[in-house]
C-alpha cells in the first residue's frame, strides 16, 4: 500500500510538472464519444466510453455540468491499479472502479480542480466516473456489480 501510495505521489507530480511545461491545452469538453447503457441494479447509466488513450486522458475535463443518469465509462486494455485525477474537471466526480465482471472494486469522491490521486484498491479495467453522490445516493457500494455493455447482461 506504502509503493501504491508513492507511486500515486509520483504520478501527480509528474503531472504537474508536464502541465507546467505544456503550452495552453485545448478547453473544450469531448463530444461524440460512443456510449454504453449500464445499469446498477433498478437504476439507468449512459455512459460515454472513453476507450484510447487520448479519450481516456481527456476524460470528463471541461465540462460544467454533467445529467445526474450520465457518466464516463474508461476502458483499459488490461488491468492495472488505475489513479485519476481531477486538474481540468470542473465537477466534482465519483470514481467506481470495476472488476471485469462489473463488481465495484472502490468508490472514491473526487473534488473538482484536484491533483490528488486516487486509485483502484486493486487492478482493474473500467472506472466509471459519475456526479459526485451518485453512487450513495443510490446506495451503492464496494460489491455491488454493475450490468450492461462489457458486463453482459443484467442476472
Amino acid at each position: 500500500m506504502r509503493a501504491m501510495r508513492l507511486l500515486a505521489r509520483s504520478f501527480t507530480l509528474a503531472a504537474a510538472l508536464w502541465l507546467a511545461a505544456t503550452p495552453a491545452l485545448a478547453q473544450e469538453p469531448q463530444t461524440g464519444l460512443p456510449r454504453v447503457k449500464l445499469s446498477a441494479g433498478m437504476h439507468q447509466i449512459d455512459a460515454q466510453v472513453a476507450g484510447t488513450p487520448e479519450q481516456r486522458s481527456t476524460g470528463l475535463m471541461w465540462r460544467k455540468e454533467m445529467p445526474q443518469h450520465e457518466g464516463m465509462l474508461f476502458v483499459f486494455e488490461q488491468p492495472s491499479t488505475q489513479c485519476f485525477w481531477m486538474m481540468n474537471t470542473l465537477i466534482p466526480l465519483t470514481a467506481a472502479f470495476i472488476g471485469d465482471d462489473g463488481t465495484i472494486v472502490n468508490l472514491a469522491d473526487m473534488p473538482a480542480r484536484s491533483l490528488q490521486s486516487h486509485c483502484s484498491a486493486q487492478p482493474v479495467r473500467f472506472v466509471l466516473e459519475m456526479n459526485q453522490g451518485w453512487f450513495a445516493r443510490k446506495g451503492l457500494k464496494a460489491g455491488d456489480r454493475l450490468a450492461g455493455g462489457p458486463f453482459g447482461p443484467a442476472k
